[in-house]
Protein backbone atom coordinates (compact mmCIF):
# COMPACT_ATOMS: atom_id res chain seq x y z
CA UNK A 1 0.00 0.00 0.00
CA UNK A 2 1.24 3.41 -0.71
CA UNK A 3 3.21 2.24 -3.44
CA UNK A 4 2.76 4.15 -7.21
CA UNK A 5 0.80 1.50 -9.52
CA UNK A 6 0.25 1.56 -12.87
CA UNK A 7 -3.54 2.34 -12.58
CA UNK A 8 -2.32 5.70 -10.65
CA UNK A 9 -0.76 6.42 -13.55
CA UNK A 10 -3.17 5.41 -16.29
CA UNK A 11 -5.81 7.27 -14.11
CA UNK A 12 -3.76 10.62 -13.87
CA UNK A 13 -3.26 10.44 -17.71
CA UNK A 14 -6.92 10.31 -17.68
CA UNK A 15 -7.36 12.83 -15.85
CA UNK A 16 -5.21 15.26 -17.42
CA UNK A 17 -6.24 14.13 -20.89
CA UNK A 18 -10.02 15.32 -19.78
CA UNK A 19 -8.54 18.61 -18.81
CA UNK A 20 -6.66 19.41 -21.99
CA UNK A 21 -9.13 17.95 -24.26
CA UNK A 22 -11.74 20.65 -22.64
CA UNK A 23 -9.31 23.37 -22.84
CA UNK A 24 -8.36 22.88 -26.40
CA UNK A 25 -11.99 22.11 -27.37
CA UNK A 26 -14.06 24.24 -25.58
CA UNK A 27 -11.49 26.91 -23.67
CA UNK A 28 -10.91 28.24 -20.43
CA UNK A 29 -14.71 28.53 -18.83
CA UNK A 30 -16.10 32.13 -19.18
CA UNK A 31 -18.56 33.66 -16.97
CA UNK A 32 -21.49 35.60 -18.62
CA UNK A 33 -24.46 37.49 -16.95
CA UNK A 34 -27.76 36.57 -17.53
CA UNK A 35 -31.22 39.15 -16.82
CA UNK A 36 -34.17 37.48 -16.30
CA UNK A 37 -36.86 38.85 -18.74
CA UNK A 38 -39.62 39.73 -15.59
CA UNK A 39 -37.97 40.56 -12.80
CA UNK A 40 -34.46 41.77 -14.21
CA UNK A 41 -32.78 39.80 -11.44
CA UNK A 42 -29.15 39.13 -12.74
CA UNK A 43 -27.28 35.86 -12.53
CA UNK A 44 -24.09 34.53 -14.20
CA UNK A 45 -23.98 31.86 -16.51
CA UNK A 46 -21.20 30.16 -17.71
CA UNK A 47 -19.47 29.28 -21.30
CA UNK A 48 -16.85 26.64 -21.93
CA UNK A 49 -15.12 23.66 -20.05
CA UNK A 50 -16.57 23.12 -16.17
CA UNK A 51 -13.90 22.90 -14.10
CA UNK A 52 -16.44 23.50 -11.30
CA UNK A 53 -18.24 20.12 -12.35
CA UNK A 54 -14.81 18.18 -13.26
CA UNK A 55 -14.21 18.85 -9.15
CA UNK A 56 -17.39 18.96 -7.61
CA UNK A 57 -19.50 17.04 -10.18
CA UNK A 58 -23.35 16.60 -9.79
CA UNK A 59 -23.16 19.05 -6.44
CA UNK A 60 -22.92 21.64 -9.31
CA UNK A 61 -26.47 21.75 -10.33
CA UNK A 62 -27.94 21.08 -6.89
CA UNK A 63 -25.78 24.39 -5.91
CA UNK A 64 -27.00 26.25 -9.09
CA UNK A 65 -30.11 26.01 -7.85
CA UNK A 66 -31.44 22.89 -10.40
CA UNK A 67 -32.38 19.85 -8.27
CA UNK A 68 -33.79 17.92 -10.43
CA UNK A 69 -30.70 17.44 -12.84
CA UNK A 70 -28.51 17.32 -9.62
CA UNK A 71 -30.47 13.79 -8.63
CA UNK A 72 -30.83 13.09 -12.26
CA UNK A 73 -26.82 13.63 -13.07
CA UNK A 74 -26.05 11.85 -9.20
CA UNK A 75 -28.24 9.10 -10.39
CA UNK A 76 -26.10 8.69 -14.37
CA UNK A 77 -22.95 9.12 -12.08
CA UNK A 78 -23.67 6.31 -10.38
CA UNK A 79 -24.70 3.93 -13.19
CA UNK A 80 -21.81 4.84 -15.18
CA UNK A 81 -19.59 4.28 -12.34
CA UNK A 82 -18.40 7.23 -12.29
CA UNK A 83 -17.52 7.65 -15.84
CA UNK A 84 -20.04 10.57 -16.55
CA UNK A 85 -17.61 12.61 -14.38
CA UNK A 86 -15.40 12.95 -17.27
CA UNK A 87 -17.98 13.81 -20.22
CA UNK A 88 -20.34 15.79 -18.37
CA UNK A 89 -17.65 18.89 -17.60
CA UNK A 90 -17.84 18.98 -21.28
CA UNK A 91 -21.70 19.21 -21.76
CA UNK A 92 -22.93 21.32 -18.47
CA UNK A 93 -22.07 24.92 -18.77
CA UNK A 94 -23.79 24.58 -22.27
CA UNK A 95 -26.96 22.83 -20.98
CA UNK A 96 -27.36 25.11 -18.00
CA UNK A 97 -27.38 28.30 -20.38
CA UNK A 98 -29.89 26.72 -22.72
CA UNK A 99 -32.50 26.29 -20.20
CA UNK A 100 -31.64 29.70 -18.51
CA UNK A 101 -32.41 31.17 -21.85
CA UNK A 102 -35.53 28.91 -22.33
CA UNK A 103 -37.14 29.69 -18.75
CA UNK A 104 -36.99 33.56 -19.27
CA UNK A 105 -33.38 34.58 -18.95
CA UNK A 106 -31.61 36.66 -21.55
CA UNK A 107 -27.63 37.60 -21.70
CA UNK A 108 -26.49 40.82 -20.83
CA UNK A 109 -25.90 43.17 -23.84
CA UNK A 110 -23.35 44.57 -21.84
CA UNK A 111 -21.41 41.42 -20.87
CA UNK A 112 -18.33 41.54 -22.33
CA UNK A 113 -18.55 38.01 -23.24
CA UNK A 114 -22.06 38.80 -24.95
CA UNK A 115 -21.05 38.33 -28.93
CA UNK A 116 -19.07 35.31 -28.27
CA UNK A 117 -22.17 33.95 -26.11
CA UNK A 118 -24.56 34.11 -28.54
CA UNK A 119 -22.34 32.52 -30.96
CA UNK A 120 -21.81 29.46 -28.47
CA UNK A 121 -25.35 29.09 -27.89
CA UNK A 122 -26.40 30.19 -31.08
CA UNK A 123 -28.35 32.81 -30.34
CA UNK A 124 -30.16 35.52 -32.81
CA UNK A 125 -31.34 38.96 -32.46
Amino acid sequence: MGDFSVFHGLGFLILVGVIAGGVLILGLQKPVRIIHTDSGLVKKGFLGFSWTYLVFGWFVPVVRGELGVGVLHFLITVVSLGLSQLVFPFLYNRQFMNRMLTAGWRLDPTDANYEMAKRVLGVRD
